[in-house]
């Protein structure tokens, strides 16, 4: 089969490459997925977790992409909940071979049914957008009516999932970026924006939850911002900053199937709207990975189709 995998940890995307793979092997409770669709993080290359299994050994050349929507073509040892045939959509296993092939093994766990009337390209670029935005609100934040949220990267494929959540939740959401973010963050539900780099962010005044995807000096001024009992939920993999009276938490976004679920079908009642960026063939992806601007949205490649 065909798959793009990072060669080399040190080399970065001048690393990925295009070659031919064996087929997966399903192991017990797998199945093998043919992916029609893989949704892309470019920091990936960061994770040790592309570049070891879990025991630390070096895996390269690994196979890149963890969102993924297909169709079942085998299962195996004891595998139940999916069918042979069955559309489906989820995360794969940090530690293994990823989506950007033709086949992938999965843990039947980490994925749920796609419905038969969203394409696989929206169902690629939802699993990790959407489920940080989702487990980032309500398991950590516990956002509520009435609360107001700040949103940083609104404009980005997890800001936009962030922003329609919390609106849809009855939050008031203040969303941030760069001033070409403005009218795309608008456009996704913000009640506001701010320019991180022309605008005061201690205008905004006191927040309830505060959703983190940058880090460092942003971080540390947005903590300050919250009101007692809030919270600051972070993804970036450090808490540089606590509020004074309230929590924090940094999270890795998990599958999981039921939220997955209620994630497709409030796409497919038109309440959630995907924030797709790029798209491209397989034989294409290497060149499309990593562009040289900014991206508007979820990467996704078309495998098949």
């Amino acid at each position: 089969m065909k798959a793009i995998v990072g060669t080399d940890r040190t080399a970065g995307a001048a690393g990925v490459r295009l070659v031919e793979r064996p087929d997966p092997a399903a192991a017990i409770n797998d199945v093998i997925v043919e992916v029609h669709a893989s949704g892309f993080v470019p920091t990936e290359l960061e994770w040790p977790s592309t570049w070891t299994d879990r025991a630390g050994r070096d895996r390269t050349p690994s196979v890149l992409g963890h969102e993924l929507a297909g169709v079942v073509t085998s299962l195996g040892y004891g595998t139940t909940g999916l069918s042979l045939g069955q559309r489906v959509f989820g995360i794969s296993d940090w530690h293994r071979d990823g989506s950007l092939a033709e086949y992938i093994a999965v843990e039947s766990r980490n994925l749920a049914p796609l419905p038969a009337d969203l394409d696989f390209t929206v169902g690629a670029s939802l699993p990790i957008s959407a489920l940080t935005a989702w487990q980032g609100l309500f398991t950590h934040g516990r956002v509520r009516a009435g609360q107001t949220v700040l949103a940083h990267g609104a404009a980005g494929a997890v800001g936009t999932m962030v922003t329609q959540l919390a609106r849809e939740t009855g939050a008031y959401v203040i969303g941030t970026g760069r001033a070409p973010d403005r009218q795309k963050a608008l456009d996704f539900g913000s009640h506001e924006f701010v320019d991180l780099e022309h605008d005061a962010l201690e205008d905004v005044g006191g927040v309830d939850l505060v959703f983190d995807v940058i880090g460092g000096d942003i971080q540390k001024r947005s903590a300050k911002l919250i009101r007692p009992g809030g919270t600051l939920v972070s993804i970036t993999g450090t808490l540089e900053e606590r509020p004074l009276e309230g929590g924090a938490v940094d999270f890795v976004v998990e599958s999981d199937t039921a939220q997955l679920a209620e994630i497709a079908r409030r796409v497919r009642e038109g309440r959630l709207r995907a924030n797709i960026g790029d798209v491209a063939a397989l034989d294409d992806a290497v060149e499309t990975l990593f562009p040289a601007g900014r991206r508007a949205g979820k990467t996704v490649i078309r495998v098949r189709g």
